[in-house]
C-alpha cells in the first residue's frame, strides 16, 4: 500500500518523462509526428502485396458494415499489434536506459517503463485516429458508434502491454540477451497472430489435420491461446465489421490484461530494490 501511496505521488515525474519522450521523440524533423505513421502504412504496402496481391490472402467482407478492402482490415489489426510491440520494446529498454537517473535519486522505479508505455500510447492514438478517418472515408461511417469501446480496449492492451514490459524492464536489468531475444520473438509472435492472414487459413489446416497426437487439441486451440488473437479480434469486430466483438474474446482480454499488469507489477516492486546496484 506504501508503495501505491509513492507511486501516487510519482505522477508529476511520470508526466514529465511522458511529455519529455513525446516532445524529443522526433524533434528536428520535417514531417514530425507524421513519422509514426511511416512504418505502420509501409508495413501496410509490403504485406497488401505479398498476401492479398501474390499469395491471395482474401478475408471475409466486414459483417455487418460490408467493407471489404484488405488495406483497411490489415490495419485493423496491425496498428494494435505495432503499439504492442512498440511498448515491449521501450518498456524493455527503459530501466537500462535510465541508469544514470536510478543511480542518482530515489522515485518509484516502475515510472519508467509506464511512460515508455504511455509515450507509446500518444502515437498510437494519433495512428488510430488516421485509421478512423480512413474508415469513414471509405463508407464505414459505423466505426463513429463504436469509439467508446475502442477506446476501452486501448485501455485494455496497453494495461497488457504494461504488465509484459514490467517483466521484459526487469530481465533485461539481470540478462541484457532479453532485449535480442524478444526482438526475435516478436516477429515470431507476429507471424504466430492473425494480423496479415484471416484465422480461417489456420481453421482449414486445423480441420485438415485433426486432433494432435491422439488428443482432442486441434491446431487451433493452441492458436487461439495466444493473447494477441483476442486483442486483434476485437479491434477488427469494433472498427472493420462494426458489431460488438465475440464474448469470448472480451473475456479472454481482460483477463490476459489482469494476469499481466498484477504479475508484472509484483515481479517488479520485488525486483527493483537492487536496481541501482546491478545498474
Amino acid at each position: 500500500m506504501q508503495y501505491l501511496r509513492d507511486l501516487a505521488s510519482a505522477r508529476e515525474l511520470l508526466a514529465n518523462l511522458t511529455l519529455r519522450d513525446i516532445r524529443g521523440q522526433y524533434k528536428r524533423t520535417i514531417l514530425g509526428r507524421l513519422w509514426s505513421l511511416v512504418s505502420p502504412l509501409s508495413s501496410m504496402l509490403v504485406y497488401s502485396f505479398v498476401f492479398y496481391f501474390l499469395l491471395r490472402a482474401t478475408p471475409d467482407p466486414g459483417d455487418p458494415s460490408g467493407l471489404h478492402i484488405f488495406a483497411v482490415w490489415l490495419l485493423c489489426g496491425l496498428l494494435p499489434w505495432s503499439f504492442f510491440s512498440g511498448a515491449l520494446s521501450a518498456s524493455m529498454n527503459s530501466i537500462v536506459g535510465g541508469a544514470s537517473l536510478i543511480t542518482k535519486v530515489y522515485f518509484p522505479r516502475v515510472v519508467l517503463p509506464i511512460s515508455s508505455v504511455l509515450t507509446m500510447g500518444y502515437n498510437w492514438l494519433f495512428e488510430m485516429g488516421v485509421l478512423v478517418i480512413v474508415l469513414c472515408a471509405v463508407g464505414g461511417w459505423g466505426v463513429i458508434l463504436w469509439l467508446p469501446l475502442v477506446a476501452v480496449f486501448m485501455v485494455v492492451l496497453a494495461a497488457f502491454a504494461t504488465g509484459v514490459g514490467l517483466i521484459l524492464a526487469i530481465a533485461n536489468v539481470y540478462f541484457r540477451d532479453t532485449q535480442h531475444l524478444v526482438s526475435i520473438l516478436l516477429q515470431i509472435w507476429m507471424y504466430l497472430t492473425p494480423i496479415i492472414y484471416p484465422p480461417s487459413l489456420v481453421q482449414v489446416q486445423s480441420d485438415r489435420i485433426g486432433g494432435l497426437f491422439g488428443t482432442n487439441v486441434t491446431v487451433m486451440n493452441i492458436y487461439e491461446s495466444n493473447p494477441m488473437f483476442h486483442f486483434v479480434s476485437v479491434f477488427r469486430n469494433l472498427m472493420y465489421d462494426q458489431r460488438w466483438p465475440d464474448p469470448a474474446d472480451v473475456l479472454a482480454c481482460i483477463a490476459w490484461a489482469l494476469v499481466a499488469l498484477v504479475g508484472g507489477f509484483l515481479m517488479f516492486t520485488r525486483k527493483e530494490k537492487r536496481l541501482a546496484e546491478i545498474l
